[in-house]
């Protein structure tokens, strides 16, 4: 239960603080969630995040593009728990990535931020570009030191359950 809590409090403090735009753990979170918290319970993390932190930071007519997102994130991670190795922790953390922004730029686009045409899509998408290289450079580093740090610690409680 405390991981839940510092989850929740650590992704929206990352989410409400000044950062670079996209530089955030949220996908991480998401991702960590589903594989390693409980399946009845784990989505609530990353949706908490999203919706405390969006109450903190202004609701948006992107908010069901976001949400949906991170949920799906959530089911990534959900998949990814039974076939956890690095190199599928890397290809779901990419998938993830790609998965946000197509999901949440569409809803920018669809939203009226740009004219609703293929041109307004791809210009949308263009655009978007340098946030989506951003949110992968997060999302790797934060999936990294997230996974990284739970498997450590896991594996010293194992191994002194082992010795004891």
């Amino acid at each position: 239960m405390w991981l839940v809590i510092l989850f929740i409090i650590l992704g929206v403090i990352f989410r409400v603080i000044p950062h670079v735009p996209n530089f955030t753990p949220l996908a991480g979170i998401a991702l960590f969630s589903g594989v390693y918290l409980n399946k009845k319970h784990g989505y609530i993390v990353p949706l908490a995040i999203y919706i405390i932190s969006d109450l903190i930071v202004g609701m948006h007519n992107t908010v069901f593009f976001t949400w949906a997102s991170i949920a799906i994130i959530y089911f990534v991670g959900v998949y990814l728990r039974g076939r956890k190795t690095v190199s599928n922790t890397a290809l779901f953390t990419l998938i993830s990535s790609v998965v946000f922004f197509i999901i949440t730029n569409f809803g920018v686009w669809l939203m009226g931020w740009y004219p609703r045409t293929l041109q307004g899509l791809t210009q949308c998408y263009t655009l978007a570009i340098p946030f989506f290289r951003t949110s992968l450079l997060a999302n790797f580093i934060y999936v990294a030191v997230t996974f990284g740090l739970y498997e450590y610690f896991l594996s010293k409680k194992v191994l002194a359950h082992q010795t004891s």
